[in-house]
């Protein structure tokens, strides 16, 4: 079939737009919003999306939306032909009868009501939308089937979803040569001199699928995928036969200053930076992520651990999912894996975030259910989720968030009830802080916990480091990893992946910062920055190892120290200037960033983070030494008068042989605008990142001297102008940002 873009000519509620859309981030915030600060304080609603179009000429149509948040309905010509009602997952529709000759409609609602999702969602058709046609017997799209058999020789399996025997498909290097080739709906191919896919060497083959009527090509479709072997064994996580570590990092769906709206470029950049970051794996947390992230982590290699939900059919939030995830969740997953199947970059399937229904027998099922659909549809790959033993253990205990028809407990009837909402929960759990790493250590919780666990092919650890070393002799059958875990703990975390086999990586929440669940890791400078449950005007998460700009800070560099995956030491800063000190989130370890350019803070104490994976460094001010400080788990702090000028770090081996340096300079002269785009030659209709800074005379960024700033789009749209500041009243949509 033939795959055509269908993302312009629409209206939603009548005013022009084009796809990806989030209709949400045009509302107006207010401090009194019922998303609150998890849904970053946006307004709910419903939103009507139109567009007519010609019937195009062909026997066969099909709508490809690959995500509308939510409970999306789709009409044409006045009739309804489908939609889907979780907001996170591709769905289709079969057009064919209900198209006219000449001109046609098609409609599609979608709703939100708040308190939903425990983070900003966005709303609207915000994934792109496609049209696919071809004649009445035709190969659809995700019907094609390729698997690996084995890597030596490589062998791959090739099956085609179709009732036709009469096929061919040719498998094509990347140079376009025809390597090998299989006759048939369903058979097997030796692959020459085959290029296996690993996050080093991503290597994409593709092949091609012909649907004959005798000699003549009917329908074809072509098909990207990867040569990998997964397996895995309490002896460890190895692909192609080789064991692999994951350098791992929790991201959110949306696109920061852009919303929930997803654009290709925005997805291949944000893979880009953090796969040169030194990350290797991502989680997509907490639903599943865009195709177009999945198609660039196969092509610049980045493992995925894709997730289906935030709950089950307990809620965590009044309207979430959880009063539909009972009839859906199978589709769910199915459509999941169908999208998935031939991505290199999927490693894993997770059926679920921190859910307390496993706590008992009746989730316990559940969860078993989902992993067994999941091996039917797909074999080749092992299913986790994060499961937080706390949280578990908390549900055994009669403590739940709420109870299964969506109510919450009410503690004046009932004395065992916890009041909890999950807020409070996070709440608790930042007052607990990283000893909620310890709190599912007992003998009473891992008996609780160990159901669900070893109903999954690799345990999930969500906060649960303490039970780490336990696992070889209490599971010893059991692979785990940290599937989210504090950035703080990374270098002890670490260096357990290290030391256990059966701990095949560690997840930080986050690797990018992410809008909604206000202030969650804030080092806060403001009078209302000191509880957990930030008010309005906060907006951002404000945890992450890069911001939702993409810059990166202290958190990034510590865990590339720690990996090994930049060659010296680096210097970060936390923030001078700020006229008080931070009230300071658990899910952040460090807000210092790699700047030595303060305006106006000379003589004020600076707090001076040096990482790198060494025994010591040396930290210099303006070519005078300020001291020695060995490292520990790949940091050392120094305080410093701030002073304008050169900072620089030495950093040394145990042999005192020095391995690298890095240094931080001051702006100079007047400063000015820097406007540099990423993308020096964009194509018409892509997106563009333009960065504007305010430097110096010498180029270097200035971090204490903001100011408004207005920017106009000539022969262009302009999609969002911003910043990363987390407590804003400002909008991304009008072209005005301090």
């Amino acid at each position: 079939m033939k795959q055509i873009t269908f993302n312009t000519g629409w209206t939603c509620d009548g005013q022009p737009v084009t796809l990806p859309h989030d209709a949400m981030i045009h509302t107006q915030r207010r401090a009194d919003a019922p998303s609150g600060s998890a849904g970053a304080f946006f307004a709910e609603g419903s939103w009507v999306y139109e567009k007519k179009f010609e019937r195009p000429a062909a026997e066969h149509v099909l709508l490809q939306f690959e995500g509308v948040y939510k409970n999306a309905k789709v009409f044409l010509n006045g009739k309804e032909a489908g939609g889907a009602a979780y907001g996170y997952i591709p769905f289709w529709v079969d057009a064919d009868e209900y198209l006219v000759d000449g001109e046609n409609t098609i409609r599609v609602e979608c709703a939100v009501q708040h308190p939903d999702s425990r983070w900003y969602s966005g709303a609207g058709i915000y994934r792109p939308v496609w049209l696919w046609t071809g004649p009445k017997d035709s190969i659809e799209p995700e019907s094609v089937k390729i698997s690996t058999e084995s890597i030596n020789p490589a062998v791959i399996s090739i099956s085609v979803d179709c009732k036709s025997e009469l096929f061919v498909t040719t498998v094509i290097e990347e140079n376009g040569e025809a390597i090998a080739q299989v006759d048939n709906r369903q058979g097997e191919a030796t692959i020459p001199d085959a290029k296996l896919w690993s996050d080093a060497t991503p290597h994409l083959y593709t092949a091609r699928t012909c649907l004959l009527e005798g000699d003549k090509i009917v329908d074809e479709m072509t098909t990207t995928f990867g040569i990998r072997k997964i397996e895995w064994s309490a002896q460890g996580l190895l692909v192609n036969g080789r064991g692999v570590k994951l350098r791992g990092g929790c991201i959110h769906h949306d696109s920061g200053i852009l919303g929930a709206a997803t654009y290709d470029e925005g997805e291949w950049r944000r893979v880009r930076m953090l796969k040169e970051a030194g990350f290797n794996a991502i989680r997509s947390a907490h639903n599943p992520c865009s195709r177009a992230t999945i198609e660039a982590c196969d092509a610049l290699g980045l493992y995925v651990m894709d997730e289906a939900w935030d709950m089950w059919y307990k809620p965590k939030n009044k309207y979430d999912y959880s009063g539909q995830w009972q009839a859906h969740h199978l589709e769910d997953l199915t459509a999941m894996v169908r999208r998935d199947f031939n991505h290199p970059s999927v490693l894993l399937y997770s059926i679920g975030n921190e859910v307390s229904e496993p706590a008992k027998e009746k989730g316990i099922a559940a969860a078993r259910d989902m992993v067994s659909h999941l091996h039917r549809l797909d074999s080749t790959r092992p299913v986790s989720g994060g499961m937080n033993l706390m949280i578990l253990s908390r549900s055994a205990k009669g403590k739940d968030i709420y109870d299964e028809n969506g109510e919450g407990r009410d503690e004046s009837k009932d004395k065992k009830a916890s009041g909890m909402s999950s807020t409070m929960f996070n709440l608790m759990a930042s007052m607990v802080g990283t000893g909620m790493n310890k709190a599912a250590n007992g003998k009473k919780a891992d008996a609780i916990s160990s159901p669900v666990l070893d109903a999954l092919d690799v345990a999930g650890y969500n906060y649960a480091s303490g039970r780490y070393p336990l696992e070889s002799k209490a599971h010893p059958n059991r692979l785990i990893f940290g599937s989210e875990t504090f950035p703080q703990d990374i270098a002890k975390n670490w260096a357990m992946v290290e030391q256990y086999p059966y701990l095949c990586g560690d997840f930080m929440w986050t690797a990018w910062d992410y809008l909604g669940e206000a202030g969650i890791g804030a080092w806060a400078y403001t009078k209302d920055g000191t509880g957990f449950n930030k008010p309005y005007p906060w907006l951002l998460g404000d945890t992450g190892a890069m911001d939702i700009l993409g810059d990166p800070n202290g958190e990034l560099f510590h865990a590339a120290a720690v990996w090994g995956t930049i060659p010296g030491p680096r210097i970060c800063v936390q923030p001078l200037g700020r006229g008080r000190k931070p009230a300071k989130a658990v899910w952040r370890g460090t807000n210092a960033i790699p700047s030595w350019s303060w305006k106006g803070c000379e003589g004020e104490t600076a707090v001076v983070e040096v990482y790198a994976r060494a025994a010591k460094v040396t930290l210099s001010l303006n070519g005078k030494e300020i001291g020695t400080k060995p490292l520990k788990g790949c940091k050392a702090t120094f305080k410093v008068k701030y002073a304008p000028g050169t900072l620089s770090a030495a950093a040394y081996d145990a042999g005192g042989r020095e391995i690298g340096r890095d240094e931080l300079r001051s702006a100079e002269g007047k400063l000015k605008l820097t406007v540099v785009r990423e993308n020096p030659n964009p194509k018409p209709g892509e997106i563009v990142y333009i960065p504007v800074t305010l430097t110096g005379e010498n180029g270097v960024v200035e971090s204490n001297s903001d100011r408004k700033l207005r920017v106009t789009a000539k022969g262009c749209e302009l999609l969002a102008f911003g910043s990363a500041n987390p407590r804003t009243e400002e909008r991304f949509d009008t072209g005005e940002y301090s």
